[in-house]
């Protein structure tokens, strides 16, 4: 009661926030992405390429904001976290959206591959799996602002009556333990999500469990993923042939990839199949319970049991969702991305993932458990 507000608006919170971009993306880290795609400032500018940087940033990290709004907090942020002086004008949004488009989207992706690794510590309960660090393939479709470059780049799935927004087709390595992504891929609408998934087996590593839900069994993803050192345990709906019964109650089988589980053809794959009863309500149950079969290159029964395995399949059921919410989560629900540009689009989501590497990093700095579920109904055969 009698206080008067304070005239500087700034608030500890966005301080806060914008400290957290700068420890996780240092400015010295920005400006190697930016000499590396040639971003270099060959004069001064009002906008330089660095403070767009965190701009970009800014925009996902406080994105419900307007453009203006999120510019006002990052050149607070700058004055408080980089001592650089405080600079009163705010920029109109024409020459904000000039400056995103100068800067271009290839200096956050060099900054997100620079930053997002690995996060995992095996001393946390879920991040491993025995010695294998536990990975994801996640991918979805997230709907873009209905300009005509966004269509004809992206493509937009059919509707009846209006015409539907377009979508891109994100497909990420995720990391299970921390929910950090490590790399992405992305695409239009009706690209295949298998094809957008082979470019990820670069970041791929000896030590590795590479999990995956409902994956169809292509021997060229097959082989990509194995060749990369990682061992896989990936989902099918094929009833397979059993070869060799273990101990543990998985089985030995072998299947030709592209046939539906067929063991006919060229080539057939030697894989080992884990079967478990799931309970559940679904029309395509009897009594109840559903056959989920899964494949491994993991063939000694000692060194993964099947009950094991079951267990760690259930983590991807948790991650398969993260990029169908992360703008909603961000945005909110209904919202779609800014950006009516392909190439802003690209930027805009490099950005929204590297805010979300960043706030998974504060997470393992300060402690903060990841969220792990489990299902209480499953039952190996």
């Amino acid at each position: 009661m009698g206080a008067a507000r304070s005239v500087d608006d700034r608030r500890w919170p966005d301080f806060i926030s914008f400290g957290l971009l700068t420890r996780v993306f240092p400015p010295d880290v920005v400006d190697a992405a930016l000499v590396e795609c040639g971003r270099v400032e060959r004069r001064d500018r009002l906008l330089p390429a660095r403070f767009v940087v965190y701009y970009v940033l800014s925009l996902a990290l406080f994105a419900p904001c307007s453009y203006e709004e999120v510019m006002r907090k990052v050149m607070a942020g700058f004055e408080w976290a980089l001592g650089s002086p405080h600079q009163r004008v705010v920029p109109t949004k024409a020459a904000l959206f000039q400056a995103r488009k100068r800067l271009g989207s290839e200096p956050l992706r060099v900054l997100f591959e620079k930053v997002a690794v690995p996060l995992a510590d095996p001393r946390v309960p879920g991040d491993f799996y025995r010695s294998w660090r536990l990975m994801s393939i996640d991918g979805s479709t997230l709907e873009l602002p209905g300009s005509e470059t966004n269509v004809e780049q992206f493509g937009s799935p059919s509707a009846a009556g209006a015409p539907a927004l377009p979508r891109i087709r994100v497909v990420g390595l995720i990391e299970c333990g921390s929910r950090a992504v490590i790399d992405v891929a992305f695409g239009t609408c009706g690209q295949d999500e298998q094809t957008l998934t082979e470019s990820l087996v670069r970041s791929l590593r000896p030590g590795m469990l590479l999990l995956a839900d409902h994956a169809p069994l292509r021997h060229r993803l097959w082989d990509l993923c194995r060749s990369s050192g990682a061992d896989l345990l990936w989902r099918t709906d094929a009833a397979l042939p059993v070869e060799k019964r273990f101990s543990d109650g998985s089985f030995e089988s072998r299947v030709n990839p592209g046939t539906g589980g067929s063991t006919q053809g060229p080539d057939p794959i030697a894989v080992r199949v884990v079967e478990y009863s799931r309970a559940t309500s679904g029309v395509d149950t009897v009594g109840g319970e559903r056959t989920i079969r899964l494949l491994t290159t993991i063939t000694d029964p000692a060194a993964a049991p099947a009950d094991e395995l079951v267990g760690v399949h259930a983590e991807q059921r948790d991650i398969e969702t993260l990029f169908g919410v992360l703008a909603t989560h961000r945005r909110g629900e209904g919202a779609v991305l800014r950006s009516k540009s392909p190439d802003g689009v690209i930027q805009e989501l490099y950005g929204y993932l590297c805010v979300h590497y960043a706030v998974r990093s504060m997470m393992r700095w300060s402690g903060l458990p990841c969220l792990v579920t489990g299902d209480s109904t499953r039952r190996v055969k």
